[in-house]
């Protein structure tokens, strides 16, 4: 059994605190009851539904290697409208990019939908 906010974030509905903001709206249903409950559980054979569509929960972790060229924002949305590495990448799955790199550095940088990967090597205890 998992928390909901994190199956809906696996599947790449949006980020695990915006999956939780979507709960508490009212917006997720688990077999066809709505949830607003911050901590649900869920199993494997639960049908989850946001805006009454089915969520097709994530089933394996992506993992992209990007060597990231100069001139690109390491973020997923820019305000200003400037490129980012997501331009460089499938739009599905969705993945993050677990660190930064500067707007002017070239580098290799790891995009990922594996957030317990991501939060380990973020927050290393």
């Amino acid at each position: 059994m998992e928390r909901l906010q994190k199956v809906l974030a696996a599947a790449g509905v949006a980020s695990r605190r915006k999956c939780e903001e979507i709960i508490a709206a009212g917006r997720v249903s688990v077999n066809g009851q709505i949830v607003t409950a911050q901590g649900f559980k869920v199993g494997p054979v639960d049908q989850v539904s946001l805006d009454g569509k089915p969520v097709e929960k994530a089933e394996t972790h992506v993992y992209y290697l990007l060597n990231k060229p100069a001139g690109l924002i390491t973020t997923v949305t820019d305000t200003h409208g400037r490129p980012t590495v997501m331009d460089l990448v499938p739009k599905q799955p969705r993945v993050y990019p677990v660190g930064r790199l500067d707007l002017d550095t070239e580098g290799l940088l790891l995009l990922t939908n594996d957030g317990e990967l991501t939060n380990s090597l973020l927050h290393p205890s």
